[in-house]
């Protein structure tokens, strides 16, 4: 079945609704949901991460979308076991709205089958597995020396790994005033993607509605642009070749919730499926 032309999150869920991308929604079955509150603070740093996610579990795979605490109460996953993914995709929450596409899009297009390279994350600290799975993304984006690099959603370590690699990190964070490095924090983005020479965001601007104007100042300016992913994996792997350069896809479960090994899925526009390795 051909990846239809998208513009953005909307034509991607109405090609859902209408079963372009596979089977109709609504003979997918929510099986479980879950509202998680986690925290996360590295040894010496004093920024605290709050994390929100709502977890929506169909047949083998989890839809997730990471969101703020506004957008969603802990009850909100109550509701949806035993609903079908089409009354997700239907609510009016955009959170909701994500992790029902993420949900689907997981389960009709695995990313161990459809990924340009499979890769593992091996057991350690959380830090250990942060500055990792960091330093892979920011491989990945393919940094060069003196190349400014707008981080859109601000994750320290990777502020770090931008700047090992000779980048010039412009970051751009809705919550930080500045990085563990004392850097401060733009918080209007349009700033940072009109003097990046490539963009690294986090899928959090899936949930946070920012995710098509990033893509389309990406295009418009044609600058590389590299996702790294645990909301909305398999959503942002749709955009890979259509104003997404690169992804960085992290499942569920997630490096902060595992000490075990955690798979990543990388890909590329133009790549084809490689083999698995351990980073």
């Amino acid at each position: 079945m051909s990846a239809p032309s998208l513009r953005g999150i909307a034509d991607l869920k109405e090609a859902i609704l209408r079963g372009e991308l596979g089977p109709w929604p609504d003979s997918l079955s929510i099986t479980g949901a879950s509202s998680i509150y986690q925290t996360t603070q590295f040894p010496s740093s004093t920024v605290k991460y709050h994390n929100y996610y709502l977890l929506l579990r169909v047949e083998s795979y989890f839809g997730a979308c990471s969101h703020t605490a506004e957008q969603l109460t802990a009850g909100a996953a109550a509701q949806w076991s035993g609903s079908s993914l089409e009354e997700a995709l239907r609510d009016e929450s955009l959170a909701v709205q994500i992790a029902a596409m993420d949900a689907y899009l997981g389960c009709v297009y695995p990313h161990r089958e459809h990924c340009g390279q499979a890769t593992a994350i091996p057991s350690g600290t959380p830090l250990q597995k942060a500055e990792l799975r960091d330093a892979l993304i920011a491989d990945t984006a393919d940094i060069r020396s003196g190349q400014r690099v707008a981080l859109i959603g601000v994750v320290n370590p990777l502020v770090e790994a931008i700047v090992r690699r000779g980048g010039t990190c412009l970051p751009c964070d809705l919550q930080l005033e500045r990085t563990q490095g004392g850097v401060p924090v733009e918080k209007d983005m349009e700033k940072v993607l009109d003097r990046a020479d490539s963009v690294i965001c986090t899928a959090m601007t899936l949930s946070n509605g920012t995710f098509d104007r990033i893509v389309e100042r990406a295009r418009e300016r044609d600058i590389p642009l590299t996702v790294y992913a645990q909301t909305g994996s398999a959503i942002a792997a749709r955009f890979v070749g259509q104003g997404v350069t690169a992804l960085v896809a992290e499942p569920f479960p997630f490096t902060q919730f595992s000490a075990s090994d955690t798979p990543l899925y990388c890909y590329a526009a133009g790549r084809e499926r490689r083999g698995t390795h351990a980073v």
